[in-house]
């Protein structure tokens, strides 16, 4: 087993994880079997509780793991599923550590950050490098690991000191250390400066930690004397420098590291039985950015959200809707509306807010309205689900199924008061309800979660057609309520349909509109699923429809046409068959 450790100096949000991601495409397109680690040193057992403003979204795995969005990009990027224990915190390590010495398994020892903390960090890690992420349940031979924050910070000390254990545990040509950090360039002299990089390369090597690569995050190209002096002063050779610069799309990233040679340094550092020339898996990802770059044709979705301040709070769901704008020859404009700018009360008492809000949403293709938590914000979703069904060019995706629910119990059914117990628990007509599986005294783990299979109820179904007419799907789920069984029937008599219910028929999961183009809502999550080759079909539907190619797709029996062409900047045309062929292979 061979492991490459990214850590990450000077600034957080560097890009750590989307470098670690890179590093894995590449080693995995060379045939090599790749699985990655997320630590992160806070004392939180998961990311479950966390604000969507503080830490982005929470990422739900297979096994129902609510875990650091970073694993997302580990997911997207090798195309593997990993689990809960992928996710590595201090909470588990010190909740591991104390169970075991109430039991008695340090037989009477004093218990001590050194060795006792470390040693679990390692063997966590060993563990779970060794788990396979793929369906052939083959053993990886390379695990990344990716170490949150930077070097320096006072949470992170018992993972490098466990890490500067590990190297000589495993042996040096089977460890690399790769350290990412910023260079940055002063507007006022344009220079780039080497200084906060090799104080952070100072302080690792203090630590224990000798960086084999240093990724050097800037945004633009570096001047070979920078890579030079950084190489003096931060003991490397000028090849071990590697810049990673602002690119045009994260997918590229991949490519910018191959360029420089990180494969062949790979191969020689770390004893790979690999060839180093370029692979088709990457001939791929080029091809996919290419792409990416010429579009012209422009296809806007407007996203009613709670947490629209801040865009990592809908990660997934942006990838979600990247993939498939891609995938259809579009550039994809996301119009950013904050739920309740749309609500009568902003009317009151801002409105040029309110007035732009809806100007956004009238003028989008299509509206998407993700998920989330608490009563704020929840009436201006319900204002723009109610706005759709009455405009046959405005396409729906309701990702928060339960609203959709509300707002036709309220004004087809007339059930003016109806609500989720979430909201208005003495509701007369409480048509979204609490799950049995959920825990009003403890928040974290307590909802349900991960992959749940849903069933088709109808052959006619748009989404099923969009799933290659699959019987039924496996999706990851994230919620505390459900729609109310008992009041089933009431909907589907005014054209309301449950396409989609769960493997007892209790709980529904799709919905479905009649007499409108697209307007579906789901209770699982579809993006947390979507691949940059093979996206997700609700959103890859929303997009079709959005961009009028709905009706045309599913009459060719869910495959796209190879007339399809994008553009490029001359303004030469060029078939999109490749791409058409691909995705269809996906679908049907």
């Amino acid at each position: 087993m061979k492991y490459i450790l990214v850590t990450g100096g000077v600034i957080s949000g560097i890009g750590k994880g989307i470098i670690a991601s890179s590093v894995g495409t590449i080693l995995k397109s060379c045939g090599l079997r790749v699985t990655a680690i997320k630590i992160d040193p806070y004392i939180n057992i998961d990311a479950g509780t966390f604000s969507p403003y503080e830490h982005g979204e929470v990422f739900v795995l297979d096994d129902g793991g609510e875990v650091d969005l970073d694993l997302g990009n580990y997911e997207r990027f090798l195309d593997i599923r990993l689990t809960k224990d992928n996710n590595l915190t201090t909470g588990k390590i010190y909740q591991s550590v104390i169970n075991k010495e109430r039991k008695g398994d340090y037989l009477g020892k004093t218990v001590q950050v050194v060795p006792h903390i470390t040693d679990a960090i390692q063997e966590w890690v060993m563990r779970q490098a060794r788990v396979p992420v793929d369906d052939d349940g083959v053993e990886p031979q390379i695990c990344v690991i990716e170490l949150g924050g930077t070097v320096g910070d006072i949470e992170s000390m018992p993972f490098i000191e466990a890490f500067r254990q590990f190297q000589f545990k495993v042996k040096r040509e089977n460890f690399c250390n790769i350290h990412v950090s910023l260079v940055p360039q002063p507007s006022a002299t344009g220079e780039q400066k080497t200084k906060p990089t090799q104080n952070s390369v100072r302080e690792l090597r203090g630590l224990g930690l000798s960086p084999d690569l240093i990724m050097c995050r800037c945004s633009t190209p570096l001047e070979n004397s920078v890579k030079e002096k950084i190489s003096m002063f931060c003991h490397v050779e000028p090849e071990q420098v590697i810049c990673v610069a602002d690119v045009s799309s994260i997918y590229r990233v991949p490519l910018l590291l191959e360029n420089q040679g990180v494969v062949g340094y790979f191969c020689q550092r770390l004893d790979l039985p690999i060839e180093t020339r370029p692979r088709k898996m990457l001939t791929k990802w080029k091809e996919m950015s290419d792409r990416s770059d010429r579009l012209l044709e422009q296809c806007s979705i407007a996203l009613v959200g709670k947490y629209t301040k801040f865009t990592d709070s809908y990660a997934s769901v942006i990838k979600a809707l990247e993939h498939s704008a891609l995938a259809i020859c579009h550039k994809l404009d996301i119009k950013y509306i904050d739920s309740a700018d749309l609500e009568p009360n902003t009317l009151k008492e801002e409105p040029v807010k309110y007035h732009e809000a809806w100007q956004k949403l009238c003028s989008a293709d299509g509206i998407l309205v993700p998920g989330g938590f608490g009563v704020r914000g929840t009436e201006g979703k319900i204002h723009a689900i109610n706005w759709a069904p009455f405009h046959s060019h405005s396409f729906m995706y309701v990702q928060w199924m339960q609203l959709a629910v509300c707002e036709f119990a309220r004004n087809v059914l007339e059930w003016e008061d109806a609500n989720s117990t979430e909201f208005h628990p003495e509701s007369k007509h409480p048509v979204v309800i609490d799950m049995p599986e959920h825990n009003p005294g403890q928040m974290g783990g307590t909802m349900r979660l991960g992959k749940r299979r849903t069933i088709f109820k109808t052959t006619n179904s748009i989404l099923r057609r969009l799933y290659g007419d699959a019987e039924y799907v496996d999706e990851r789920h994230r919620h505390r309520f459900e729609v109310n069984p008992e009041l089933k029937d009431h909907f589907e008599g005014k054209g309301f349909h449950f396409v989609g219910q769960d493997v007892e028929g209790e709980r529904m999961e799709v919905i479905e509109l009649d007499d409108h183009p697209y307007f579906v809502g789901v209770q699982y999550h579809p993006e947390f699923t979507s691949r940059p080759i093979k996206p997700s079909p609700p959103y890859f539907g929303l997009l079709l429809a959005s961009a009028g190619k709905l009706q045309s797709y599913l009459q060719k029996g869910c495959r796209l046409s190879p007339r399809d062409t994008y553009s490029d900047q001359s303004g030469s045309s060029t078939p999109d068959s490749e791409i058409a062929e691909s995705i269809s292979q996906e679908f049907v």
